[in-house]
């Protein structure tokens, strides 16, 4: 049985923002909360799904999760609780709560076997080629990147871009298109020495054309939606759910992009004519979704992307919504997105390398 503290990091009660549950989420690492009402009782269940349909449909960030908690929950009596496994295959479910004579939440069971690392479905990018943005020269790493270029600058043991390539070949990714610039013979050289499941093409800038503009020296032609990404940029997230998402909302080009909460670290004042005070903010939090860097394209835009010039996928998405194309996002959670360009991120990624690699030990034991 859970104790209680360890209990409550499943549990959020109906007042919860989306902001709140999401964060909850993000820290319980189940992509799931159970739901209880005023009394403590169970009374529905929110997932980070729920909570993605209800932002994609909505854009509302301030609503409580009882709008769009799944009322339907399964649950098991206590008197019950030893047969929670059968009932998880039976249903179909990754978790099931266990309640009280009072419908109160005592133990939440998991099925450890089935669940995988977000969700990963092997083969479903099968066809899918992914263009990784390579030639930058990672100015928020100097001086790292004065001796290596950002791609091969390490996270634990493996470089930043073979974790990325890796992270997509599990989902069946064979094909990667690399646009190269900055120290790029030594990119070249390293993977040349690798003995990587996966084949690599190389796009060779000579002089800096943007994070889209080197797009056009790809040669071969596409016939699926294309995944674009920077190269210092890791998504913790389903990629065959993002890319679902693309085809079944029609999209042109999907962006995923994260959740980011910001504390002005001040009192913030609100005001009304003559400088009188109206009311007073203590460190206030602010939320915005922000452009990861991610994106899945239709391959036709390529063309839309001049030769020879400096051009910025933001560039291309605003001229994509400027002649009435669809242009979608994908939420993802703050914690799901780590950005490696930068020196904090890096040390968070290598904390949670390194607690993942001592909980496998620990496993084997």
């Amino acid at each position: 049985m859970m104790d209680k503290e360890r209990l409550q990091k499943y549990i959020g009660t109906e007042n919860l923002t989306v902001i709140e549950a999401m964060r909850k989420i993000d820290l319980n690492g189940k992509g799931i909360l159970y739901i209880v009402d005023s009394d403590g009782r169970l009374s529905g269940s929110l997932t980070d799904g729920d909570i993605r349909r209800w932002l994609i449909k909505t854009g509302d960030l301030s609503e409580t999760v009882e709008q769009m908690a799944f009322r339907n929950t399964k649950s098991l009596p206590i008197t019950e609780i030893q047969n929670n496994v059968s009932f998880m295959k039976k249903e179909q479910i990754q978790s099931v709560p266990i309640i009280d004579e009072e419908h109160r939440i005592v133990d939440i069971r998991f099925n450890y076997e089935e669940a995988g690392e977000c969700g990963e479905e092997k083969g479903v990018l099968d066809s899918i080629p992914v263009i990784i943005m390579a030639g930058g020269r990672g100015t928020r790493l100097y001086p790292y990147t004065k001796i290596l270029p950002k791609p091969l600058i390490p996270i634990g043991d493996v470089p930043i871009l073979e974790r990325i390539m890796e992270r997509f070949y599990r989902y069946g990714v064979k094909d990667f298109y690399l646009t190269v610039n900055y120290k790029k013979e030594m990119i070249k050289s390293y993977f040349a020495d690798q003995k990587t499941p996966y084949f690599i093409h190389y796009a060779e800038e000579v002089e800096p054309l943007g994070t889209a503009g080197s797009i056009r020296l790809i040669t071969d032609v596409f016939s699926t939606p294309v995944i674009v990404t920077n190269c210092d940029i890791l998504i913790e997230e389903n990629f065959g759910k993002v890319m679902e998402h693309h085809r079944k909302f029609g999209n042109d080009m999907t962006i995923i992009s994260s959740l980011k909460n910001m504390i002005i670290p001040y009192g913030v004042l609100h005001t009304k004519e003559r400088g009188i005070i109206t009311s007073m903010d203590e460190k206030p939090q602010l939320s915005y979704f922000i452009n990861t860097g991610v994106y899945v394209v239709n391959p036709e835009f390529f063309d839309w992307i001049p030769e020879g010039k400096v051009f910025h996928m933001t560039d291309l998405a605003e001229k994509m919504m400027c002649e009435g194309k669809c242009v979608g996002m994908y939420p993802i959670s703050e914690n799901s997105f780590l950005d490696m360009g930068e020196f904090e991120e890096m040390k968070k990624r290598e904390n949670r390398i390194n607690r993942d690699m001592l909980s496998e030990k620990l496993q084997k034991i």
